[in-house]
Formats: structure tokens, C-alpha cells, sequence
């Protein structure tokens, strides 16, 4: 369904880092083990960015498109290029990949569509949500789906899925010893397919929050960062925010230092002058 045998899966750990178990012979296996270090090295790795929609590009989902712009290109990208990345990693792997839609949670109580793709993956008959793709406030391991309402500590940052009706699931973030829901989802499957008609709203829509404003983040640990517009900041784990205004003078340096990631001449000046027009 991903693609995964189209992909160069040693370039792909290259690229990420890879330091977990490998089998006696070299190949990793679909254990619960690999998930989490594939799972780990791919967000402290790989960047949420959307630069190439500012950039007026169009974002492509085919697997050897990620694998140019993500692994050989060494660039980021947002959920949907991150997740079908992944899902096309842990299926050429041997993991069971389905895909899910999911509604952002993070922006008060108005019901928002489906804009966010997710992963689920089966180990051993359970349930693993998978997601490389939530900006800043995501997890950076994969959260169990089978025992709903169990906390899960992620280094200093804790998570927790909560079952609502109709079976949807929500995936909750403690801040500041509160709850606070980062994303709702169905048991509907979706498909790759389903993934080119989201990414089609979220990279062109004058409504998107991807459209018309830089937003590249990172889940660090422990300090989980972003910047959004001309507004950089660093999120800690006791619930400290610090904010920056970041000048366009300084928009390439910050990237490179604080996302790890270096554009090309004219992919850097064409940015910078988009982000200086935003005066």
C-alpha cells in the first residue's frame, strides 16, 4: 500500500541515524524494538517544515519524491510527507502499516475537518499509533492504542489516548499537570490516496494554516521547538515558554542551527524576501 519496496531503505536509516536492533543477519526485524528506534530517529532527525509551500511548489507524496526531498535532500517536511515516509520505512520493514485522519485539537473548541494524517501499526496483534508528523508537540515513540487512558512517558513529556464514542481515540499531552488534547481519530482506514486529496487543501488553500506563513518545528528533547511566522519558541517540559521575534536576516541561520536545515542559494533568498514581505 506504501510503496515501501520502492524505497532505499539503507539510505533511509542512513539519513535518520539509525542505532536500534538488527537481526543476526543484518535485517531488521518487525518487533516492537525496531518500531521505537525507527520511530525516535526519524523525529529527532527529519523536521516538521513546509517551506516548499511558501516556496509556491507543489508538495508530492510518491515515495521517490520523499526520498529525494527528505533522505537524499536532507530536508523536513509536514505530516503528510513524514508519515507516508515512515509508513513506506515500516512496511518495507515488514510492519502491518494503516493509515488514519485525524481532527487538530489545539486550536480551541471549534470542530475543525480532517487535515492530519496519522499511522497506526500492528505488532504482535496490538496497536501502535505512529505519528513523525505533529510538529513540536507530537510523540517522539509510538503510543499504545490497546489500553486507552494509560500515561506514557516520552523522556520529560508524557501522553495519553483517551476513547470517546463511536470509537474515536484522542491523543492528549500533559502541560502544566493538565490534559490538553493534540488530535482526535476514527477507526476509518485511509489510504494514500486519501492522503493527496488532504495534502492538496493544506498546501493550497488560502484557508491553510500551511499557506502564506513559514512553520517549521521540531520535538526535541527535552525542549520542543518552533517557529511560526517570525515567532520562534522554545517550549519546556515545566511549562516555560520562551518567545523570539526573529528577524529575516537571521531566518536562514536559525534554520540551519535550530532545525537543521540549509536551502539552497535561491531557494534561500526567495524565502528571505517572501518572509520580509510579510512587513
Amino acid at each position: 500500500m506504501w510503496s515501501g519496496d520502492q524505497l532505499d531503505l539503507d539510505a533511509y536509516l542512513e539519513r535518520i541515524g539509525y542505532e536500534g536492533p538488527v537481526g543476526e543477519d543484518g535485517e531488521l526485524r518487525a518487533d516492537l524494538g525496531t518500531l521505537y528506534a525507527v520511530h525516535r530517529a526519524h523525529t529527532d532527525a527529519i523536521a516538521f517544515e513546509n517551506l516548499d509551500v511558501l516556496l509556491g511548489r507543489p508538495v508530492e507524496l510518491g515515495v521517490k519524491a520523499l526520498e529525494d526531498k527528505l533522505v537524499h535532500g536532507r530536508r523536513g517536511g509536514y505530516c503528510y510527507e513524514q508519515n507516508s515516509l515512515l509508513a513506506a520505512a515500516l512496511e518495507r520493514i515488514g510492519f502491518e502499516v494503516c493509515g488514519r485522519g485525524a481532527r487538530n485539537r489545539t486550536r480551541g473548541e471549534s470542530l475543525l475537518a480532517v487535515t492530519h494524517a496519522v499511522l497506526v501499526v500492528t505488532v504482535e496483534g496490538e496497536p501502535w499509533l505512529c505519528d513523525a508528523g505533529f510538529g513540536h508537540q507530537g510523540p517522539r515513540e509510538p503510543v499504545p492504542l490497546a489500553r486507552p487512558g494509560t500515561e506514557v512517558v516520552q523522556g520529560e513529556w508524557s501522553y495519553a489516548v483517551r476513547e470517546e464514542g463511536e470509537g474515536i481515540l484522542a491523543l492528549s499531552m500533559l502541560r502544566e499537570g493538565t490534559w490538553r488534547d493534540l488530535y482526535a481519530f476514527s477507526p476509518q482506514r485511509y489510504h494514500p490516496v486519501d492522503y493527496v486529496l488532504l495534502n492538496h487543501y493544506s498546501s493550497t488553500h488560502p484557508r491553510s494554516a500551511f499557506v502564506g506563513r513559514i512553520v517549521v518545528q521540531h520535538p526535541g528533547a527535552p525542549v520542543r521547538r518552533a517557529l511560526v511566522g517570525r515567532e520562534f519558541t522554545r517550549l519546556h517540559p515545566d511549562g516555560r515558554v520562551e518567545r523570539h521575534a526573529v528577524d529575516p536576516d537571521g531566518l536562514l541561520a536559525l534554520l540551519d542551527r535550530e532545525f537543521g536545515l540549509r536551502l539552497s542559494g535561491r531557494d534561500a533568498e526567495e524565502l528571505v524576501r517572501i518572509n520580509r514581505a510579510g512587513d
